[in-house]
């Protein structure tokens, strides 16, 4: 195959690819957005992947990582699909026999998601029967770049028309033709015939590309539609029974940089598995309390609602936060206490174990005791004063104090289960994460940031710091290698949540290393040894580098 030839080849193989995405998410409008064949698959990696290139993934890319990981699909489904075109040129069962496996891994990966059914295979079935077609069509059918398989046609007694001298190759070069080989130097002509063939192999590609585009655009808009929004939008949370207590005075230093006190919704992060976000209508949402309780219940949300709410600040932190980061936030709650709930339910001897479920099947295990121990462990339906964000699990979250986001804080929850750790391991868990997860004491410094160029003079050094359910009794900051200086802790609401600290720095020019540590109201500081976020959450004391002007 010629260069020329080779490229139409492999653009065949991505249009087919395009085409099959783009039927695919309409058909998904009816089936469910997690039936479309780049979403099942997604998922599916998400599952498979080993948790080293996952807590990778989580590092380079932070709350970006199921964007990163859609356009890695779709950048690796399109080399494939240049190799199925480059396939179907030489043998169009080739490109056909790729297509069908690609059918089978959608299907595979749709049929295998929690809670789906046969109809959730239909998205990557008839999207691999269109890109077939396509496939065919630019491979072996009308949209062939040199003008199909069919030669002139000829007539018994009519002669064969005889082509037009052309130009005639030197000796050397017509010896090489001969031996098979492309020789550089000299092409023939290409005919009208050719060229017209070419412009219809681009115009079909461009128009089909379009098409699919188009299609795909509008069944991701559709589903868009058929979501939750407008439910959401249409819940009036009820008052509180135990309103939160006020943020004190000077809890919130406001200064350039330093995370505010309270979160606001859009900026607190997001790290889960869903790759499309579960849409859960609050008029069909049910809860249930079952397993090893002596009383299962089932609520209906108008039913959750109906109870007394409470309303608490709490910060949530994820396991993969590495120290220094920013996978934490704090913001205010309203729910029902998961301890009457479990009271009523009743668990059985030896229930150590809820496990909460949510919508899209993911599960995380808390421990029953932590739940029941008088923290202010919540179903959540508001966060911040509104309905819970649908990303942020809408319509009904856990929030438990003191633990990381992934034994805890199940969003989108449909079940709580009681059963023990020697019965059941939650999600992470065989991925390699500890079954308990306490939040470990950290603190970090949010200004000066790592790098920058403060003045000499007074620099304030500021950040935050937590000892989830215990409390920060004391934040220490030093310069380079010199003794720890006590901070100074702004006041918070309570021992649930973050705080921020300050310290007035005599900055002398040149190069600094600031480095913080906090100690929780038990006594204990946070250790100076550097340990991964894996199994159990990350160990260290934050340092930045500044260079004093």
């Amino acid at each position: 195959m010629s260069p020329i030839s080779r490229r139409h080849a492999a653009l065949s193989g991505v249009v087919a690819a395009v085409v099959a995405l783009g039927v695919a998410e309409p058909v998904a409008v009816l089936t469910g957005p997690r039936s479309a064949p780049l979403i099942a698959v997604g998922g599916l990696v998400v599952d498979l992947v080993p948790e080293p290139l996952k807590q990778f993934a989580i590092d380079v890319f932070g709350r970006y990582d199921k964007i990163a990981l859609l356009v890695g699909t779709a950048l690796l489904l399109a080399g494939f699909a240049a190799l199925l075109g480059l396939a179907a040129a030489r043998r169009l069962a080739f490109g056909l026999a790729g297509i069908a496996a690609f059918a089978a891994l959608g299907v595979t990966a749709a049929l295998t998601r929690p809670g789906a059914d046969g109809f959730d295979a239909l998205p990557s079935l008839v999207g691999a029967g269109l890109g077939g077609l396509t496939l065919w069509a630019f491979a072996a059918g009308p949209l062939r770049a040199d003008g199909g398989p069919a030669g002139p046609a000829t007539h018994p007694g009519v002669p064969e028309p005889v082509a037009p001298p052309g130009p005639t190759p030197p000796p050397m070069v017509a010896a090489l033709a001969r031996e098979g080989e492309d020789p550089d130097g000299w092409e023939p002509s290409e005919s009208g015939g050719d060229q017209e063939s070419r412009r219809r192999f681009l115009r079909g590609a461009g128009l089909l590309t379009g098409a699919a585009a188009v299609a795909g655009l509008g069944g991701h808009w559709l589903a868009g539609r058929r979501g939750v929004s407008a439910a959401r939008e249409a819940v009036t949370l009820p008052a509180p029974a135990a309103p939160a207590p006020p943020v004190p005075a000077g809890a919130d230093l406001s200064l350039p940089r330093l995370a505010p006190y309270v979160t606001p919704n859009r900026e607190f992060y997001r790290i889960d598995t869903a790759l499309v976000v579960p849409q859960v209508d609050p008029v069909t949402w049910t809860l249930r309390i079952h397993g090893r309780v002596r009383n299962p219940i089932e609520l209906s949300f108008d039913e959750l609602l109906a109870r007394p709410m409470v309303e608490r600040y709490v910060t949530l932190a994820c396991v993969s936060n590495e120290v220094g980061g920013d996978l934490i936030g704090n913001a205010r709650w309203l729910g029902v206490p998961i301890k009457e709930l479990l009271d009523e339910a009743g668990p059985e001897e030896g229930a150590d174990q809820v496990v909460g479920r949510s919508a899209d099947g993911w599960t995380c295990g808390t421990p029953t005791s932590v739940l029941r121990d008088g923290r202010d462990a919540l179903l959540a339906v508001g966060m911040n004063g509104e309905p819970l964000p649908v990303e942020h699990g809408f319509p009904v979250r856990m929030v438990v104090p003191g633990l990381y986001g992934y034994v805890s804080a199940c969003k989108w929850l449909t079940e709580l289960e009681l059963t023990s750790f020697a019965d059941f391991d939650a999600y992470w868990v065989p991925r390699g994460w500890s079954a308990q997860g306490p939040i470990k004491t950290q603190s970090r410094i949010d200004t000066p940031r790592a790098r920058s160029r403060p003045s000499a003079g007074p620099v304030t050094v500021a950040g935050v710091a937590w000892a989830q359910h215990l409390g920060v009794r004391r934040v220490e900051v030093r310069v380079d290698d010199g003794p720890w200086r006590e901070a100074t802790l702004a006041p918070a609401v309570s021992s649930d949540t973050w705080v921020q600290w300050s310290w007035r720095w005599d900055a002398t020019p040149g190069e600094h290393r600031l480095q913080v540590r906090a100690t929780d109201a038990a006594g204990e500081t946070q250790p100076e040894r550097r340990s991964p976020v894996a199994p159990d959450g990350a160990t260290g004391r934050h340092t930045v580098t500044v260079t004093v002007a």
